[in-house]
């Protein structure tokens, strides 16, 4: 979890590598902002501030606003009926956060590879490094596994209508209200 001491011995002991690849992974997470070193406690992982979490949604609200409008000009009838079918699942999950998540995941994972373009996919996969520092979801939130199926069903009424500006809408007021959520979140703790 974010503030976490990582250290290479124990690292490298618990994954049963040598010292030296440990090394380079620590290297490059550091360098993605994803581990920190502090002069007194060495290296550690991330946390996020709430202006690093409010810079964060909202490149989370142009990446997806933008999803959703290429999706809505480029997918198939296919991939059209696939994130149906992925927006659909939220309803059986019931309120098990962790699945909730883990099928919020791969909505929005679809949604990008609906909308056909290999940079936006490479912008997102950086941010959804940085989203693992975000801790727990806010699906478990009361009600909001709820308003985010409505928003997904929404997303995917307008790729399906290939209304670009409805789907761009739909997808950057779904990322306000996450982070809306992610807000009340860290105000509680």
């Amino acid at each position: 979890g974010p503030g976490s001491r990582l250290r290479e011995v124990e690292l490298s002991g618990w994954l049963g590598i040598s010292r030296t690849p440990v090394r380079a992974a620590l290297g490059r997470l550091e360098g993605e902002g994803l581990i920190a070193r502090d002069a007194s406690r060495g290296l550690a992982v991330a946390s996020l501030d709430q202006g690093m979490v409010a810079e964060l949604y909202d490149m989370r609200e142009v990446l997806e606003g933008t999803a959703a409008g290429l999706a809505a000009r480029h997918a198939s009838d296919a991939e059209i009926d696939a994130l149906r079918e992925l927006a659909q699942r939220d309803r059986d999950i019931g309120n098990d956060p962790a699945r909730l998540a883990r099928c919020n995941r791969l909505f929005h994972e679809a949604m990008f590879r609906c909308a056909h373009n290999r940079f936006l996919l490479r912008s997102v996969q950086g941010l959804r490094q940085s989203m693992v520092l975000l801790g727990q979801t806010t699906l478990g939130i009361a009600g909001r596994a709820t308003t985010a199926r409505h928003e997904h069903e929404a997303i995917v009424a307008a790729i399906a209508r290939h209304d670009a500006d409805a789907a761009t809408a739909a997808a950057r007021a779904h990322i306000r209200a996450a982070y809306r959520a992610r807000l009340g979140l860290m105000l509680e703790s």
